[in-house]
């Protein structure tokens, strides 16, 4: 089965700098665009530069977490594909992510297999690219 090779524009929020360094490396290695945030505020302030594919993002961090993220990002992009990772999920939480108008493509529990989350990427891949305001060619 061929892959599809579309290429993402993967913005991940994880405040673990080893963990975001192994995203990272996999991630271009498999020729993603990888914008590093160690926290949800720093991830609201490159969405703000910048448009993203996907969040890849972890839920306990520091200055914004991750629900405060995802529900920051969804106001101004509804569509916005979400692979949650957490090491520890409550039953408030995750009733907040099911309860979603777009649930998340992938709730990843850490320790995670990388491939999981490749496979959660291909799944992002497959759909449709959201709408983006460009020129008409």
């Amino acid at each position: 089965m061929a892959k599809n090779k579309r290429s993402l524009r993967v913005l991940v929020a994880e405040d673990e700098p080893l963990a975001a360094m192994v995203i990272e490396d996999v991630l271009v290695g498999e020729g993603h665009a990888v914008a590093l945030a160690p926290d949800g505020a720093a991830a609201l302030e490159l969405a703000a530069r910048q448009d993203f594919d996907v969040l890849l993002t972890d839920l306990a961090m520091p200055r914004v977490d991750g629900l405060a993220l995802i529900r920051q990002l969804r106001l101004t992009q509804p569509d916005l594909p979400v692979v949650v990772m957490t090491g520890f999920l409550s039953a408030a939480a995750a009733g907040e992510l099911r309860g979603q108008a777009q649930p998340p493509v992938a709730l990843l529990q850490k320790p995670f297999d990388i491939d999981r989350l490749l496979q959660a990427l291909e799944l992002v891949k497959l759909a449709p690219a959201p709408c983006r305001a460009e020129a008409a060619p």
